[in-house]
């Protein structure tokens, strides 16, 4: 039986993670550690969990909190995982960071995301870098395995634009500097904190873009595509919130190399990830939308070419803190301990 630590656990990815462990059957929560709401059971923060999760959350200093475990998630800013992480592993823990700490293998590329986010770029555990890998199982299944001591789970937007275009490019189908990402997501991806942008009278009825100047995912979203396509990528990247709560809807373009028929495009697709379960590929008549893939761990890819401007069209949904976040850390979590990577995950959500 797998033993987990949840750090950050008040959080909407930690308790998401805890969703998923709670009913997993080769894993169970060892401890529920963050800095808020200390010492209250975990269902009295997430009154859904109730029967099934009432741990208590505790101090990070707190010996409960120290006891030997086999995985640690750290569902925390960016920043935290990195300042952790020589500590976890020390204990013999294997780690799983949602931020954006090991997403990236060298100092200098980690550096180029750090200041995209108002970070200093310096990494507190520079050694540890090359330890880690990119927690997109799709294109990297093959590296997450029982020797892997660290993941960098990926960004949100990043899993949506990733696997919408992945094998655009590495079919060289699209012109690699042609790429759009279009994406709109749910408020939940701003987190738990109050903030006054996040407010319902601010967020009702309301949509806007943000980070036009540069999104921090633009840097795994092209470094992903590029070693794909096995050269330089570049990308137009736009990100929009719109007043849903969760999941996000990626509109994807590029411009076709050639002219290509829709029926093999979508052939090329799902050649592609036929073996991955959690992506399914639709053509353009399917009615699917955000709605279809709430609280589940699936991307749904919808392929298309508009053969008037010769263009590759994907539209990509996800759930943001699922296949955005704890979903793919859970898969992460299977593939480090040589589960098979739908273990726990394999559900078709809720409809409507």
């Amino acid at each position: 039986m797998i033993r987990a630590k949840v750090i950050g656990a008040g959080g909407y990815g930690g308790v998401g993670i805890i969703e998923l462990l709670a009913a997993h059957p080769e894993a169970r929560i060892a401890c529920l550690v963050d800095m808020v709401d200390v010492g209250a059971p975990i269902s009295k923060v997430y009154p859904h969990l109730a029967g099934f999760c009432d741990m208590p959350i505790l101090d990070p200093a707190d010996p409960a909190a120290q006891q030997p475990v086999d995985v640690v998630f750290t569902s925390t800013p960016d920043g935290v995982g990195m300042k952790l992480a020589e500590g976890i592993l020390a204990s013999g823990a294997r780690l799983i960071d949602y931020s954006g700490d090991f997403r990236f293998n060298t100092a200098e590329s980690y550096a180029e995301y750090a200041r995209r986010i108002g970070r200093e770029p310096e990494h507190a555990s520079p050694g540890l870098l090359t330890d880690g890998v990119y927690g997109l199982a799709e294109l990297h299944r093959h590296r997450i395995d029982s020797k892997r001591r660290i993941v960098g789970n990926p960004g949100c937007f990043a899993v949506s634009c990733i696997l919408g275009l992945s094998p655009a490019v590495k079919s060289g189908l699209i012109d690699p500097f042609s790429a759009i990402c279009d994406c709109k997501t749910g408020v939940s991806g701003a987190g738990k904190k109050p903030n006054a942008s996040f407010h319902y009278p601010a967020r009702y009825d309301h949509m806007n873009v943000y980070k036009l100047a540069g999104h921090q995912h633009v840097c795994e979203i092209e470094r992903e595509l590029s070693l794909q396509a096995g050269r330089e990528v570049r990308v137009t990247f736009t990100a929009q919130v719109v007043p849903v709560c969760r999941g996000i809807m990626s509109c994807l373009y590029g411009q076709l190399t050639e002219d290509r028929k829709v029926e093999d495009v979508i052939a090329l697709y799902r050649d592609f990830y036929k073996t991955s379960p959690f992506v399914r590929v639709f053509d353009r008549n399917a009615a699917i939308g955000s709605m279809h893939v709430r609280g589940t761990n699936f991307c749904n890819l919808i392929v298309d070419v508009d053969a008037r401007t010769r263009k590759l069209r994907v539209i990509s949904h996800i759930d943001n803190l699922m296949k955005g976040q704890a979903g793919s850390a859970l898969q992460n979590m299977n593939l480090m301990f040589g589960l098979p990577e739908t273990t726990g995950l394999m559900r078709a959500g809720m409809y409507p």
